[in-house]
């Protein structure tokens, strides 16, 4: 695989490490600024918004730049919000700081995305869009537990400037790595061309079942910490841990999508989504016995980033032609489902159903996620078998005239 795949891992890192961090640190920051946990639940859906947000503008953006420059400006922008997070002297500008950090995650993975599938083969696009994905997921076992510790032992503040340092180290990465592609010329690869991407209903039911399927997760691991601590009976020291857990799923679940998403896409989505609606809605029972909870975290971990390369290779590969704005928004889709799941979230939590209640509601998203996939699926059968039939029929109608 390109050198270059380790550039896009990096900035993957950091932008991974700031969005998954806050999960960890909700009861400190909440208790720093005086807010509930549901509140401070917001850095979350915030930030996710603004992933929605910033997907379709920036990237629009971006096709009047060439490819590596736009992904160091991502980059500079990544770190101007983290600082702002770690200097915030109210929840109101931190929140802010995370909204404007989110603005280049979309894009950064959109991009990266279409960069990392032209450095290679056909054949090997979901791979490398996993290995780009393998940043997300490292972060996961490396730097979301490495950040809640030092959140914990020496303030959250300090986390938020680690990982504007990341965020240095990834600008340095891309500067030096990624080769300087021109932005995409020619007809296929104006904004209006990018636009006429979304008529294809396939693209929009990819997107719907990333927003459902990837939410199922957040709904889940948003308020992972508290849960771990008041029902399951875990001393706080143990969260780090089990946040490396479920990293390490994560690393498994994004190595095994792209592995057989370039084999078999949809029944991988078949068997993700199926299996996460199944361990989600299992977590309700098991969050009250530990053992149980570390294995049912990691494997939601496995199943749920599982999903991320078959749905991104889908939306790519339903708009070959102008792909960018698409794999963009795909990104904001994955951040608008975590933004729907955090909020629901802390809408069941509120109600007083305790901190199990959102496992409930992950299930219910990825149980439609898996609905969706179906639908999908037997739509294109039908638009292939009505493609057969014309083709079929002009073949006929040919031949009727050359004998006549």
């Amino acid at each position: 695989m390109p050198l270059a795949l380790l550039a896009l891992a990096i900035g993957a890192f950091g932008i991974g490490t700031t969005e998954f961090v806050i999960m960890g640190l909700l009861p400190e920051v909440a208790a720093d600024f005086s807010v509930s946990i549901p509140t401070a639940g917001y850095l979350t859906t915030g930030y996710a918004l603004g992933v929605v947000l910033g997907a379709p503008l920036l990237t629009a953006l971006g096709t009047r730049i060439p490819r590596r420059r736009m992904l160091m400006i991502l980059m500079v922008l990544f770190i101007a919000g983290n600082a702002l997070s770690a200097l915030a002297p109210a929840f109101g500008v931190m929140l802010a700081g995370r909204i404007v950090a989110s603005l280049a995650h979309g894009a950064f993975f959109g991009i990266g995305a279409v960069v990392a599938a032209d450095l290679v083969a056909p054949q090997k696009k979901a791979g490398a869009i996993a290995l780009m994905f393998t940043g997300l997921t490292v972060a996961n076992v490396v730097g979301v537990p490495g950040g809640t510790y030092l959140g914990q032992q020496l303030g959250w503040r300090l986390t938020f400037w680690g990982v504007a340092a990341i965020g240095v180290v990834g600008l340095f990465g891309v500067a030096r790595l990624i080769p300087d592609l021109p932005r995409p010329q020619g007809p296929g690869h104006g904004l209006r061309q990018e636009l006429a991407g979304f008529r294809n209903p396939q693209v929009v039911l990819a997107m719907a079942m990333t927003v459902l399927g990837f939410g199922g997760v957040f709904a889940a691991i948003t308020y992972i910490a508290p849960m771990l601590t008041e029902v399951t009976g875990y001393a706080d020291s143990s969260v780090t841990w089990l946040l490396v857990l479920l990293g390490l799923g994560m690393v498994v679940g994004n190595l095994l999508g792209g592995r057989y998403a370039d084999r078999a896409l949809m029944p991988m989505l078949y068997v993700s989504l199926g299996g996460l609606a199944l361990v989600l809605g299992l977590f309700t029972v098991t969050a009250h016995d530990k053992t149980a909870t570390a294995v049912t975290l990691f494997l939601a971990g496995v199943l749920g980033f599982a999903t991320v390369p078959p749905l991104q290779k889908r939306v790519l590969d339903q708009t070959p032609t102008a792909s960018t704005l698409a794999s963009a928004m795909n990104i904001g889709a994955f951040n608008l489902g975590n933004a729907l799941a955090a909020w629901l979230g802390g809408v069941v939590i509120s109600a007083g159903l305790g901190y199990t209640a959102p496992n409930w509601v992950g299930a219910a998203l990825a149980g439609s996620a898996l609905v969706l996939a179906v639908v999908s699926a037997r739509l294109e059968r039908r638009t292939a078998a009505a493609a057969g039939r014309v083709v079929a029929r002009s073949v006929v109608e040919a031949r009727q005239a050359v004998r006549g």
